[in-house]
């Protein structure tokens, strides 16, 4: 899904074969470990309480997610992870900010080019994209009714929303709230205090403008997201394009 700004790294479906859950629960292992290096109590970490929300939504293993958390504090034995930044251009003035989890930059760095290079984009120096993105909250909440659109999107306003756009994926509605980063959590948290079921709450990149290119540069745009996803590194693709 190349959306407003964020492109699910993973769908989580339910008759998923095993590969395509093996790669989900690795993506929300990495996810987990490094948010618990900040701490392995999700009361105390805002962002392993959030990782942790994320891999439950993939209906990742209890097991799985407790041994994640001890890689990531040190109590079992774990990969070195850090984040990656990677940033693309795309076609038809469709730039792309991609981050990842890795336990090797170079590995990573040198996976993404290929897979860039793969559908005619190149990667940008560092910094010279991101100036056209504004780090944000990114909340996905549940569609609920036709008839409640209006009621929901009055809920976020009055909440702290900063921007509202509905989303289809895979023929699903929901509501994308853009917020301050630092009002992420209490925005998502009075949203659900009014009964909204919440897909998903991180902070993301938003692009300060967006573009519409010509169909054939939509469709390479979205075969790369495709492509990009298929790496075990990235974690999240954000874009410029006009959904």
């Amino acid at each position: 899904m190349s959306g407003h700004s964020h492109a699910k790294t993973v769908k989580a479906t339910k008759d998923a074969n095993a590969a395509v859950k093996g790669k989900i629960f690795s993506k929300m292992a990495r996810l987990v470990s490094l948010a618990a290096k900040e701490g392995g109590n999700p009361e105390f970490n805002a962002k392993l309480k959030s990782a942790i929300e994320t891999a439950k939504k993939f209906n990742m293993p209890k097991d799985n997610i407790e041994r994640a958390i001890k890689k990531g504090t040190g109590e079992l034995e774990g990969e070195n992870l850090e984040t990656i930044v990677v940033e693309i251009l795309g076609p038809g003035g469709i730039n792309i900010i991609v981050e990842g989890i890795t336990d090797n930059k170079n590995r990573s760095f040198g996976e993404i080019k290929q897979i860039a290079q793969k559908r005619g984009c190149k990667l940008a120096n560092e910094g010279s994209l991101k100036w056209q993105f504004e780090q944000s909250g990114i909340i996905n909440a549940a569609f609920m009714a036709e008839n409640r659109k209006e009621e929901i999107e009055m809920i976020a306003i009055e909440a702290g929303a900063l921007d509202l756009i509905w989303q289809t994926d895979e023929g699903q509605k929901y509501l994308e709230i853009i917020t301050k980063p630092e009002e992420l959590n209490i925005v998502k948290k009075a949203i659900e205090e009014r009964g909204v079921k919440i897909e998903s709450a991180t902070l993301g990149w938003v692009a300060k403008e967006e573009v519409e290119p010509a169909e054939s540069d939509r469709k390479i745009a979205e075969n790369l997201f495709d492509d990009l996803n298929e790496s075990d590194s990235v974690q999240n693709i954000y874009s410029n394009l006009r959904p």
